[in-house]
């Protein structure tokens, strides 16, 4: 599969043939759905709790005699029934966390890719930086190269571009920069565009060619 490859003006400069282990491999939406289920799970933190009755304050006296009253029976302010008392089937602090096998893992980030080419939604930039670290200068390279379409940046590693540019984007609510080697099944699916560097191009055939 040929793709074209920008300059940051968003101009066409060449063309270049995409991976075909990456970008055109058999897509599994089973393991996709697998693969983003396991990541949101895993970000949960599972520390949510409630008050069991033999935590709540209160209780120790039968509120009042067992018979003679006319009313039920009680033995404990403590119970699930009064105001204030214990809570039963409420959550408790539990680990979420789902194993995923890194290969299976790793193709399902193949079949994203692929179902993002397909969709035309891989932008390749020849360089990906700018001058300074503005926000709009962000802003406005992303609107040459992906239009109003939301936008994930993919950088091959830290250096100052990739300082310069970071910097640039945390203010844009509908772009998100990240490393090649932190990409992610959820964001894949997140964003409208994937913008790619030949870096960082490179360096995602290296993970997962």
């Amino acid at each position: 599969m040929k793709a074209d490859v920008f300059n940051m003006k968003g101009e066409k400069v060449k063309s270049v043939e995409l991976p075909a282990a990456i970008f055109e491999a058999k897509v599994n939406v089973d393991l996709m759905h697998q693969a983003y289920v396991r990541q949101m799970a895993n970000a949960r933190l599972g520390t949510h709790d409630t008050k069991t009755r033999s935590e709540v304050s209160g209780g120790g006296q039968k509120p009042w005699k067992q018979k003679g009253t006319g009313r039920a029976r009680q033995g404990s302010r403590r119970a699930v029934q009064w105001v204030g008392g214990g809570r039963v089937h409420t959550p408790h602090p539990r680990g979420y966390t789902q194993q995923m096998p890194k290969k299976m893992r790793q193709a399902a980030l193949r079949s994203a890719l692929t179902v993002k080419a397909a969709d035309a939604g891989v932008i390749l930039v020849e360089e990906f930086k700018l001058d300074e670290a503005r926000t709009r200068h962000m802003s406005e390279a992303l609107n040459r190269l992906v239009g109003e379409s939301s936008a994930l940046v993919v950088m091959s590693e830290k250096n100052q571009d990739y300082d310069t540019v970071m910097r640039s984007t945390v203010n844009l609510p509908e772009a998100k920069l990240l490393l090649a080697g932190y990409l992610n099944i959820r964001d894949l699916l997140g964003y409208d565009k994937l913008v790619l560097p030949l870096q960082a191009l490179d360096a995602l055939t290296a993970q997962l060619g």
